[in-house]
Order: structure tokens, then sequence, then C-alpha cells
């Protein structure tokens, strides 16, 4: 898999969260830590694990002054069903043309979508990449691992 690497400069982007309101990351990378979790599709199995792991540890990642998005290429309407249903505290933005991924490098083998974390720290450097497509739980654990070790 090629993409970004600890050590890269993180892209900024907007896209459209499960509100509708445009997010634009300028605003987030390079002023606070930054998890960012690409996963396949709302209401799947392990999505849907790691979705709730994430809203399990989002308090601890507050604390920390990191901010939690996750993506798919899901639409706006269906990241609002999942994010209510799960009752997810974080936003989930939807890249419909999965330009975001791309640029990301958050595919797996024939442009697949791939389950990648990315914590990017406050200077908008990439500090970590968790890809495991089975670990779902794993990926929070690992992202709060390493947004402790950005704070020292």
């Amino acid at each position: 898999m090629s993409g970004l690497k600890e050590g890269d400069r993180a892209p900024v982007f907007k896209l459209m969260d499960q509100d509708g309101r445009t997010v634009d990351m300028a605003e987030h990378i390079g002023k606070r830590p930054v998890v960012i979790y690409f996963y396949p599709a709302d209401f799947t199995t392990i999505c849907t694990m790691e979705a709730r792991a994430f809203r399990e540890m989002h308090e601890e990642f507050q604390k920390e002054g990191a901010e939690v998005f996750g993506i798919s290429s899901d639409d706006v309407e269906t990241h609002k069903k999942f994010a209510m249903e799960h009752e997810l505290p974080f936003r989930l933005l939807s890249d419909r043309d999965k330009k975001v991924r791309k640029m990301f490098g958050a595919e797996g083998i024939g442009g697949t979508p791939a389950r990648v974390t990315y914590v990017i720290d406050q200077s908008g450097v990439v500090r970590m990449v968790f890809s495991s497509a089975l670990q779902g739980k794993k990926h929070s654990e690992e992202a709060m691992k390493a947004i402790k070790e950005i704070k020292g």
C-alpha cells in the first residue's frame, strides 16, 4: 500500500459530515492532534465494532486534546443513521468519490476501501499509520497510544 507514511505532512481537504455541514480540515490539521480513521462501510460488523470502540474512548481522546473523524464513501444520510443508531459523538465524513481515501492511500488491493487509521500531530505531521482489516477495535487503542506519545 503506497500512501501517507509516518513523518509525511497530512493533506487538508473538505468533506461533508453526517449533518450535511462542510468540514474544512485546514481548521483542524496543524492546530491540534487529529485522528482520521478510514473504514469500508457503515453498518457492517467490523466497522460497527470499530466505531463503537472510538465512541467508548472519545472522552479520553478529548481529554488529550485530540479530535476524531471517521471517513467512508457512504453518503451523508447513511452516516447520519449510523451515527444516531450507535450514538457516535464524533463526525463521520462522506468521501463519495474516494478522493480523500486516494490522497491518503487508504486503499487495499484493486482500490478497495481499506481500514486505516492516521494520527496527525498538532503541527500537521503524520505520527502513526495503523492498518488492519479485521482488528477494528485495535484502531482506537493504537491511536490513543500514539496521541499519548505525541503529548509526551
